[in-house]
């Protein structure tokens, strides 16, 4: 493994970040489950071909083996019935070559044929590292340790599976080549604990003993470094790098000695807080806190607030479709104000919505608040597609429950977006309306602000994928045939910053979302402007 350019470890692997699009929906997972079932089918036949050769090459040797058995006990009487000899000459002339022909005869055309038009939708480099940093993720979100992880001892899992050695070594290469030396640590560790307890591997101690005692370096843990080298050459005396590493560990060792009995111990007790180890800065301030609410680990609402929570039969204000038929209101929070419909989306128009997506489903993208071109985000891994009122009467029914429910104009509404959520699916905390600083965010639009927001809930979820306000710690379950409401401006227009909010990752299963977005355009007598600011 060629790492170092002198005494320590640098560059392993060079991956670039794109899109990896492939796990980000479960619709295009399945197709790939789908393309390696076919594959596997192939690979049987190819292999009950050779079979099949080899049945007849069997048929023919042990014809054979008797026959020149017997004839080779008396060749010349053997050889004097003349149809013996005749027999002979057919057999030399003619049916070897008709062996040679079948022993050469290659019966992997089909197979290979088939694997090179599939291997065009195979993932690449970009889409398995993406893979990976979505476990990294799932980890990291919920508090899963290495070991939790590797025996897939997760919550909801009716398919358990289980990493490997290799998967494990794997992990942390692709963590190192992005210089995460935390989740180096963690994956190379678990490799080695896993070899340790036995597993049968390609990959061996040296290997993962190479970069883990860098990556502890990396983190400050000297000592462990030093531990670590040390076992490293124990496997492998004349290992180059681990001997120039011993050297360079143990001289930084003894400077750090020196420095400390001449330093003061505020000095020294500084300097030890300087080099903790942990996960990677983030640039998101409130990482923490939004993980939290994903692992139901929030703020709780106190019981005088929570009594106030209600649940009710709505009829839409007196809308005539709703005054015989109500729909079921619950209250999930005060402040902002969000409310969730039960049974407001049969199974029926769930399916229909998801076949008109799935051809369409794309990475989804953000208005990117400078320009306002729609891109791709790292913190928003999902795929989307955009359905239409006119495309289909369920689509066209589902606009106008909107509309009756929440009493707003939807003519003025972007189209349905339907969402899917596949391998550590998230959307980081974000405001679905445009700030001060983003005047031109919606100025195509031409309809203005996004006043309020629609989302269903098309899928149950086995265990994450929970919607989470971090600024007033809400957190709202995926529920199928539900759908939440809430109004992301005052009546005012200015925008309500507690509204910010978050799509937790996947954690176990899929998550299939549609939401609306309602603007201000069509709104004006149906929800007149406030004349306070909130």
């Amino acid at each position: 493994m060629e790492v170092l350019k002198g005494v320590l470890l640098l560059g392993l692997l060079s991956y670039s970040c794109g899109h990896a699009d492939f796990f980000t929906s479960i619709g295009h997972m399945t197709d790939l489950l789908n393309t390696e079932k076919d594959l596997v089918t192939s690979l049987k036949d190819y292999i009950r071909a050779e079979e099949t050769k080899l049945d007849q090459i069997k048929v023919w040797a042990e014809k054979l083996d008797k026959l020149t058995n017997t004839a080779v006990k008396d060749p010349e009487e053997f050889l004097g019935h003349p149809v013996n000899a005749y027999k002979l000459m057919k057999r030399l002339n003619t049916e070897w070559g008709q062996l040679e022909n079948l022993v050469l005869k290659d019966m992997s055309d089909g197979f290979i044929s088939n694997l090179t038009v599939q291997r065009q939708h195979f993932p690449n480099d970009e889409d398995q590292t993406g893979a990976a940093k979505a476990l990294l993720r799932l980890q990291d979100t919920y508090n899963l340790d290495t070991d939790t992880l590797s025996k897939g001892n997760l919550p909801g899992v009716k398919h358990k599976s289980f990493l490997t050695v290799e998967d494990c070594f794997e992990l942390g290469k692709i963590a190192y080549s992005e210089a995460d030396y935390y989740h180096t640590e963690l994956w190379m560790g678990q490799a080695l604990r896993q070899l340790d307890e036995g597993e049968v591997s390609t990959v061996d101690a040296v290997s993962i003993l190479d970069y883990l005692s860098y990556a502890v370096y990396q983190q400050g843990d000297l000592d462990n470094a030093l531990m670590l080298t040390k076992r490293l050459l124990q496997l492998e005396p004349e290992h180059q790098r681990a001997n120039g590493n011993l050297k360079y560990f143990q001289y930084i060792m003894t400077k750090e000695k020196e420095s400390n009995l001449s330093a003061t111990d505020s000095e020294t007790e500084q300097s030890s807080k300087t080099k903790k180890k942990g996960r990677p800065d983030d640039y998101l301030p409130e990482r923490r806190k939004y993980e939290m609410l994903c692992r139901s680990e929030g703020i709780k609402m106190t019981p005088r607030r929570e009594k106030k929570l209600l649940c009710r039969y709505f009829n839409a204000k007196g809308n005539p479709r709703y005054v015989l038929a109500p729909v079921k209101q619950e209250d999930e929070w005060d402040k902002p104000h969000i409310v969730r419909f039960h049974d407001i989306m049969t199974d029926e128009e769930i399916e229909k919505v998801k076949e008109l997506a799935k051809p369409r489903l794309r990475r989804a993208t953000i208005s990117n608040p400078i320009t306002g071109v729609l891109e791709t985000a790292h913190y928003r891994i999902s795929k989307s597609a955009w359905l239409s009122g006119y495309e289909d009467p369920v689509i066209d029914r589902i606009n106008a429950r909107i509309q009756d429910i929440t009493g707003l104009d939807v003519s003025t509404a972007e189209e349905l977006q339907v969402a899917n959520y596949g391998m550590g699916g998230q959307y980081e905390p974000h405001y679905d309306f445009a700030r001060k600083d983003e005047p031109d965010a919606f100025k195509e639009l031409g309809t203005g602000n996004r006043i309020a927001t629609w989302l269903f809930y098309m899928s149950d979820v086995a265990a994450g994928g929970a919607t989470v306000f971090p600024e007033v710690g809400a957190a709202v379950t995926p529920k199928k045939g539900t759908a939440v409401f809430w109004y992301n401006l005052f009546a005012s227009g200015e925008g309500d910053y507690s509204t910010r909010h978050a799509a937790c990752p996947v954690l176990v299963g899929n998550k299939w979302v549609s939401n609306k977005w309602i603007h201000e355009r069509g709104q004006e007598f149906r929800r007149p402007c406030g004349l306070s600011e909130l």
